[in-house]
């Protein structure tokens, strides 16, 4: 297994979800209220399907499961059990998403047997007044917290961000977040669906009732004393150079200015590589030939390539674990 591979993105319709994300693409529009485009998953009933070459219609589990050593590497075959780690998505907020936090890995396997998660976002287009929470401006307790949810106050609770572009936000398991509305950004995150909701604006759902709120179960899961700044500097992307973006166990993600032709040296890694094309059009040539890369679309590099050429004018991110 050699061959860079493409998938079909998977899109979700959802009630603050908005209209930006084909518009970023290039691609018509795929219905209203498109909040989420996961580029990379490997999540039952939401498994990525590869969209064209020799394994066009399979699976990322499929293929795992034929080549896995060739594309995740006998490292992290051994440290994950054969199942994917990752899964990226684009998010389009034409409202306010939910206050929430996500559980560590102790209490994600203790109550849903599956993997906590842990995610970083690159903010890409935000529209003006757009932003973020992430993180307490002030201690509360399990207490407090109550208290502040039945009064209706608890962003007041919360770190405030304007949105810009270049923008990155480290979100650790326990942090307590959301996205405001107006933002667009990339999201990489551990291969975890599992959201505690804690505060909701008081939305309802389609059938008219009122989303289901997860507080018991987020008090436990919540990091109390996470009072500290939660994004770091704002990252443009240089020509040719892999500017940080967040290293940590479950992913290192960096990104890259292109123009004109750039190698990538993937070798060492014992790693699949993961490109996210924010900005231009780009091709991406392996030892099978070339894939094209528009702005908006992703493609996975198998662990057996030691390197791939980069051609074009635009912006990638890319990701892999160490």
């Amino acid at each position: 297994m050699n061959e860079i591979l493409k998938f079909e993105p998977i899109y979700k319709t959802v009630l603050w979800g908005g209209n930006r994300i084909a518009r970023f693409k290039g691609v018509p529009s795929p219905g209203e209220h498109i909040g989420e485009s996961w580029e990379l998953s490997p999540l039952a009933g939401y498994e990525s399907v590869v969209a064209g070459g020799k394994y066009a219609g399979n699976t990322l589990n499929r293929l795992i499961s034929d080549y896995g050593t060739d594309i995740m590497g006998e490292r992290l075959m051994k440290r994950f059990g054969g199942k994917f780690p990752l899964l990226v998505k684009f998010i389009d907020s034409n409202d306010d998403l939910s206050v929430q936090v996500h559980p560590n890995n102790r209490l994600a396997a203790e109550r849903h047997n599956a993997s906590g998660k842990t995610e970083v976002w690159y903010s890409l287009e935000p529209l003006p007044g757009a932003y973020f929470y992430a993180g307490f401006s002030k201690r509360l307790t399990p207490d407090t917290l109550r208290e502040a949810l039945a009064e209706g106050n608890i962003t007041d609770y919360l770190r405030h961000y304007p949105a810009h572009k270049g923008d990155i936000f480290f979100l650790p398991p326990g942090r307590v977040h959301g996205i405001g509305r107006g933002s667009f950004l990339l999201e990489i995150q551990e291969a975890s669906d599992i959201t505690y909701r804690i505060y909701d604006y008081g939305r309802l759902d389609a059938n008219g009732q009122p989303r289901r709120l997860h507080i018991d179960e987020s008090i436990e899961a919540i990091n109390f004393d996470d009072t500290a700044e939660a994004t770091v500097p704002n990252v443009a992307p240089a020509k040719g150079v892999a500017s940080n973006i967040a290293d940590c166990e479950c992913f290192t993600v960096d990104v890259t200015g292109v123009e004109g032709e750039l190698r990538l040296d993937l070798a060492g890694r014992d790693s699949f590589t993961i490109l996210i094309a924010v900005e231009g059009a780009l091709t991406v040539e392996g030892p099978e030939g070339a894939v094209s890369l528009g702005c908006g679309e992703t493609v996975l590099i198998p662990a057996s390539l030691s390197e791939v050429t980069l051609r074009g004018k635009g912006a990638v991110v890319s990701t892999f674990i160490r």
